[in-house]
């Protein structure tokens, strides 16, 4: 029997072997310390745990509407309008089940065989994969490190044709941290009203912003830029719910009814105790989402701090999320025990075989000349990490 020629051709992930390894090993009571957590190490907030129970108790536990509870969505298009100056009606608005869902239902509702969609590099591992899972052909636009890995118009302008059918925009990014601002949308949202594309914004670290940093939604620069924007976002990363499964999307009201129909015949409705977890999380108290980012602020600065002193390195200072990119180009063409480092997962293979540190490979990013370190981890273990890595470091002849 034949299997899907478009599954058969999604990239398998490039971690895979590095993150079995490194589970290999501390099974093996090995002191492993990983560098590579996408989500908050804090709990689910007390809250919102004890709205989910509540939900259970009262026999909230049904099927509710595909595009989900409408008290659910009452509380996102309240935070669209305070946090964001977004003006939204209940049927711009759909819940998923996480903020992939919320991509995977938008590439279904949008591509057509061949379309094209814009990708900054470095990217989120799943945006190339969901859009040829779709049928569509990821095209990979190329940043500098000296603009922080962010668009530049010139070149999204080389690699735009009459099939380009959306640009993807993620701020804060994941994995390089950095923010875009408020003139270089303005620039961004022209460009796609010149071509006349979907602005797909990926804004889940919203909240996980550092210093006098602030984000600013694309789909806020313009009247146009509202219209053909569709802002994805979720519970998972500002409220340590990433098992919970709660993303949202806004946009167009076309679209979002075309996505709420697909959701209805693929996964239904976002699971209905989660849904109320969510509410609870949107309307409640915020004390723990700012006690936790002032603890991954602290963290970010002991991070930059311990990594400076690293001889021959260098990094991106992130803005937000919670992820440091460290620039490794100056031991590509090394060895280490006498084997050569010809990128990144070489470098992070022999990191963690010698010194028993889990980093994640840049060539996942596109970026084979770095790799990203997380700082959603203990200040103790990033400092043990980090000599850790300067001891790996300063072995490579």
């Amino acid at each position: 029997m034949k299997l899907s020629k478009v599954a058969q051709k999604l990239s398998p992930s490039l971690t895979l072997a590095i993150t079995a390894k490194s589970k290999q090993m501390k099974q093996q009571g090995l002191n492993i310390i990983s560098f590579g957590a996408g989500e908050p190490d804090f709990n689910t907030p007390k809250n919102i745990q004890d709205a989910a129970v509540e939900a259970i108790r009262s026999g909230k536990t049904k099927y509710t509407p595909a595009s989900g509870i409408i008290e659910l969505k009452k509380a996102i298009f309240k935070k669209f309008l305070e946090d964001n100056e977004l003006n939204y009606e209940e049927n711009q608005i759909i819940v998923s089940t996480g903020a992939k869902q919320c991509l995977s239902n938008i590439f279904q509702a949008i591509l057509n065989p061949g379309d094209e969609v814009l990708i900054p590099v470095p990217y989120w591992v799943s945006y190339p994969e969901l859009i040829k899972l779709y049928y569509g052909i990821p095209v990979f636009v190329d940043c500098n490190e000296e603009n922080s890995y962010k668009y530049d118009i010139k070149a999204l302008e080389s690699k735009v044709t009459a099939n380009t059918k959306a640009i993807i925009i993620n701020s804060p990014n994941n994995p390089t941290g950095t923010i875009y601002t408020y003139e270089e949308l303005v620039e961004i949202a022209k460009f796609a009203e010149k071509h006349n594309l979907f602005i797909i914004s990926d804004e889940i670290y919203e909240k996980l912003i550092y210093g006098d940093y602030k984000h600013i939604s694309i789909a806020k620069v313009s009247e146009d830029a509202y219209h053909r924007t569709i802002v994805v976002n979720g519970v998972s990363k500002s409220y340590a719910m990433t098992g919970w499964r709660i993303g949202y999307a806004a946009g167009n009201k076309e679209l979002i009814s075309l996505m709420s129909n697909i959701q209805s015949h693929t996964t239904s409705n976002p699971t209905s105790i989660s849904q109320y977890a969510a509410l609870e999380a949107l309307n409640g108290s915020q004390d723990m989402l700012n006690s936790m980012l002032v603890e991954f602020s602290a963290r970010r600065d002991l991070m930059v701090e311990k990594l400076s002193d690293i001889k021959d390195i260098t990094f991106i200072k992130p803005e937000g999320a919670f992820y440091v990119m460290v620039n490794i180009e100056t031991f590509i063409g090394k060895y280490v025990d006498g084997k050569v480092i010809t990128g990144s997962m070489d470098f992070s293979d022999a990191l963690l075989s010698k010194e028993l540190v889990a980093v994640i490979p840049g060539i996942a990013f596109g970026l084979d000349n770095y790799i990203r370190l997380s700082y959603a981890i203990s200040k103790e273990n990033i400092q043990e990490g980090i000599q850790r890595i300067k001891n790996f470091v300063e072995e490579i002849k």
